[in-house]
């Protein structure tokens, strides 16, 4: 089956409510490789990889959040999967 890539842009009360570990918990869980960080303008930036059912799980996840989260809305974009991740990790910014 195809890997696929999907990059989404989350926004809302997504940032100091435990989104960016939900995410990876969420991913590992699924078999989802890729990236979560946050962003200066207050959204999380969600970059993952794996086979398209899964994929989709994850983002009716994202679309939910965890418990303190508020979630008004994610922006997707899908190609085709790179193959650059290993693992699944939150990228910590300065």
């Amino acid at each position: 089956m195809t890997k696929r890539r999907l990059e989404c842009c989350v926004r809302g009360r997504v940032q100091l409510v435990m989104y960016r570990d939900f995410t990876k918990r969420n991913a590992r869980r699924l078999g989802i490789v890729g990236t979560v960080q946050n962003m200066n303008n207050g959204s999380v930036h969600v970059v993952a990889e794996g086979e398209e059912d899964a994929l989709r799980k994850f983002l009716s996840r994202l679309h939910k959040g965890p418990i303190f989260a508020r979630v008004d809305k994610v922006e997707e974009t899908w190609n085709k999967a790179t193959g650059e991740f290993k693992t699944f990790e939150i990228i910590y910014c300065d």
